[in-house]
């Protein structure tokens, strides 16, 4: 193979022709051709799989080399673009970040803003991510919400990194599947005659390596690899089950009328107890092809086990997660009960209800949004 260093441009790994395990393999032939074709955009088979028949071929990745790409970001000068997840905000949050990115001006960028019910308040939404953001000792710039599958509320966006990041290179940080790497592909079909130029999928940690994307005024827009985090459903699911799990379109409101004594299954990838309160609605925002059912508390242990296996479906067993763990919450207030990853529930104030997940994973409550 020739020493000369070339790199997928889907995932960002050095492509090479002697480990089909590992990162950036290339059939020796295909590799050849490609080091003789300086102008040619070449994609790893991995990529080539993904992009053509959405089918993922398991590399190494070493979580500790992402950690390290992030922690170089503190010596140079940098724009931060910290992309999450809305619906799995406080898991999708990096709340070492400041450690990483030292004295660099960093902003917070919400994706996937279109499947809020349209009746959704930005301003409500905004308020609620600076409040998680300065619990975490996080302080923005400035807060965005965008939707980089739909394009929406690019052009804000795009002003403002244009303006602030004239004078150095522009990073893009976040966990795995927040959508990163399609945020940026969208900015630059808004922009520029490239399109969908980095891989996407469904799948997590399909970014291997940094993707440097060279700007007109001499600096880069750089892909970083998301951080692989075991508090994410995301980094346990498959694609298949996180297609089922995910939204697709704007989350539509279903209200189920509830008496203490009486649970909510979310699959089998969250559980709602009412346990005391008066005859009250409770509004469900999950995907629309999400299992539901609702059932009597005193028989929720026996369905869950009779169930776990087929109805309850996802998480299977090969997903590695733990065993369903509950949380209680009393608001005082009408709230969202959150499932990260999977959505919320809208609860009445002055009421009593306990909440699953497995291994409690992405469990949290916040004023109600809508």
């Amino acid at each position: 193979m020739n020493d000369e260093e070339l790199r997928c441009i889907g995932c960002g790994s050095v492509l090479q022709d002697t480990d089909p395990k590992e990162a950036g393999y290339l059939p020796s032939s295909a590799l050849k051709k490609a080091l003789n074709d300086e102008g040619s955009d070449v994609y790893c088979q991995r990529c080539f799989r993904l992009r053509h028949y959405n089918e993922i071929m398991p590399v190494s990745e070493n979580n500790d080399d992402f950690l390290a790409l992030l922690n170089s970001i503190a010596d140079k000068k940098a724009l931060v673009v910290n992309v999450v997840d809305l619906f799995d905000f406080s898991n999708s949050l990096i709340s070492s970040l400041k450690r990483f990115i030292g004295g660099n001006e960093y902003i917070l960028v919400g994706n996937k803003v279109d499947l809020f019910p349209k009746n959704s308040k930005e301003t409500k939404i905004k308020d609620w991510m600076r409040q998680e953001a300065n619990r975490n000792g996080l302080k923005p710039e400035k807060i965005f919400l965008v939707s980089a599958a739909k394009k929406k509320n690019l052009d804000e966006l795009i002003n403002f990194i244009a303006k602030k990041g004239k004078k150095k290179d522009i990073y893009f940080v976040g966990t795995t599947n927040v959508g990163k790497s399609t945020l940026i592909n969208a900015i630059l079909s808004e922009r520029s005659d490239l399109k969908d130029l980095i891989t996407t999928s469904k799948f997590p940690g399909t970014t291997l390596d940094e993707i440097k994307i060279p700007l007109d005024n001499g600096h880069y827009l750089i892909d970083t690899p998301g951080i692989l985090s075991k508090k994410q459903l995301a980094s346990h699911l498959t694609g298949k089950e996180l297609e089922v799990v995910e939204p697709k379109k704007p989350l539509k409101p279903a209200t189920y009328q509830l008496l203490p004594g009486q649970t909510i299954f979310l699959a089998g990838l969250g559980r709602f107890d009412y346990i005391d309160g008066p005859s009250a609605g409770f509004t469900l925002y999950v995907a629309r092809d999400l299992y539901v059912h609702r059932t009597k508390t005193e028989n929720a242990d026996q369905f869950y086990e009779k169930h776990k296996k087929d109805l309850l479906l996802p998480p299977s067993e090969k997903d590695d997660l733990g065993l369903l763990k509950g949380q209680t919450f009393s608001p005082d207030v009408k709230s969202d009960i959150l499932f990260g990853g999977v959505g919320f529930i809208t609860t009445p104030a002055n009421v009593v209800v306990k909440a699953y997940t497995p291994d409690a994973i992405g469990l949290g409550i916040r004023r109600a949004l809508i």
